[in-house]
């Protein structure tokens, strides 16, 4: 690479102040994933107000959570294994190897996207009744679906790239690129939905079509000759070696979703048990309300993740702890704000999402139960996310894995057997205890490991 390439490289992130860096690349973060949160919850709230058939609908959208989450946890693998290995690579210096990395991004997503999608296609009927379809809400979540997955590889390589585009030192584009499928889709969604009269096919229209010219975009974005990651000859290419890296790198959120997606078919189970249709389209309200937090969280992530990855490949610990801490003090300022939300204003939140007065009443009150803990979520997520940055694959997977399979999954079995549908609610903040307990052991060990590298540098 020439000196004038390497001159664009991102240089600022080991040397600009830790608070003005957090802020520059956060707040697009935070904008760009508030934003992603709403796009979902754009199709929620037109789809629970269609007419008669609202309540069913939003429960039908609810029970293809864990396929969303399966599909989610694929493009992580790719995604943000890729954007992690290139903020090392850049502070590593290392041009070359951060330039393949990128038609490795385009490779890997189409092919596991159209694997994935021909495969749930075929087999779409099954899967929805094993995660908690019933005859009554079946029909909502297979037209959702089979426009959803005829989208994945457009999805994929969408997110995909926009966080390449975010980790090459280009934050506020990366928002911008989100911002504009949320109001487009916001835009859209009505016209399919009620104008043309597709109702939940409309929504899922709306998505992929925003997605698309998204795509678009970024991949003349990357085509360009100005960036110091681009697209050469080929806009495909497959390197093993960096295929295995970057997807290392990204096992943990892949794992972390792909439990994200067993409890989600678990609970809708649980729910249909205890509850009925109706505590499944509850649930689905809850989770896109509290989604809308955790993805800001997401967005404090995003915009540590090249920080804390760059200063490390770089050797600065201090730098990398620096950014943790503020992460960390950040999130947990939005957990008390959702917090407050979920247990003192639920009912103007859940009003949004449908005038059903029987599932308004359910939606209301296992949103209280569900987040009593809620505060401590966003330490949680942030020490996760910080071993990713930092190559500890590891652990990185433990913590992902602590809180949904080895803690949620065995409460949500027991606790229901004792309280019923009470349980299958209260069995988040008991997970959320018992996993925080082993995230602050994990950290205060790293915490200690960075200080001592430190002091051998000295």
């Amino acid at each position: 690479m020439s000196d004038k390439t390497e001159g664009r490289a991102p240089i600022e992130l080991e040397t600009k102040k830790i608070g003005t860096l957090l802020k520059e690349y956060a707040v697009p973060g935070i904008i760009a994933m508030t934003a992603s949160s709403l796009y979902n919850m754009v199709d929620s709230i037109y789809i629970g107000h269609i007419q008669d058939v609202g309540a069913l609908a939003i429960s039908g959208i609810a029970v293809t959570f864990p396929i969303m989450n399966l599909g989610t946890a694929i493009g992580t693998l790719v995604g943000v294994g890729a954007s992690t290995l290139v903020s090392m690579l850049l502070g590593q210096k290392n041009y070359t190897t951060a330039n393949k990395v990128l038609p490795n991004v385009v490779t890997l997503n189409v092919v596991l996207g159209a694997i994935f999608s021909v495969l749930l296609l075929c087999f779409l009927k099954p899967v929805l009744y094993f995660f908690g379809a019933s005859d009554a809400i079946y029909p909502f979540a297979r037209d959702y679906m089979v426009i959803i997955l005829a989208g994945f590889i457009i999805s994929h390589l969408y997110f995909g790239l926009n966080g390449m585009i975010r980790a090459t030192g280009n934050p506020r584009l990366a928002m911008g690129l989100t911002l504009f499928t949320v109001i487009s889709n916001a835009i859209l969604d009505p016209i399919f939905i009620f104008a043309l009269g597709l109702g939940v096919k409309g929504a899922a229209i709306a998505t992929v079509l925003c997605q698309a010219i998204s795509l678009t975009y970024s991949i003349l974005y990357f085509s360009s000759g100005k960036n110091v990651i681009r697209f050469g000859k080929r806009i495909f290419g497959f390197s093993a070696k960096i295929a295995r890296t970057s997807m290392g790198i990204g096992m943990g959120p892949f794992l972390m979703n792909t439990a994200a997606c067993l409890v989600s078919m678990f609970i809708n189970q649980q729910l249909r048990h205890y509850g009925g249709d109706l505590a499944i389209g509850a649930y689905g309200i809850i989770n896109r309300v509290a989604f809308l937090f955790v993805m800001i969280i997401m967005g404090i992530n995003q915009g540590m993740q090249p920080i804390a990855s760059y200063n490390y490949g770089a050797g600065k610990g201090k730098r990398v702890k620096k950014v943790y801490w503020l992460s960390v003090f950040w999130a947990t300022m939005v957990c008390i704000l959702g917090f407050v939300i979920f247990e003192f204003l639920p009912g103007p939140a859940v009003s949004m999402f449908t005038n059903d007065s029987e599932l308004k009443k359910l939606a209301v009150h296992g949103m209280r139960l569900m987040n009593v803990m809620f505060p401590i979520i966003g330490f949680q997520i942030i020490s996760t996310n910080l071993f990713q940055c930092l190559g500890m694959v590891k652990k990185s997977i433990f913590l992902s894995l602590s809180r949904q399979l080895i803690f949620l999954l065995p409460a949500l079995y027991l606790l229901p057997l004792a309280f019923g549908i009470e349980g299958v609610w209260l069995s988040y903040p008991a997970s959320d205890v018992l996993a925080f307990t082993c995230t602050v052991i994990m950290i205060i060990r790293l915490i200690r490991q960075l200080e001592n590298s430190e002091e051998n540098t000295q």
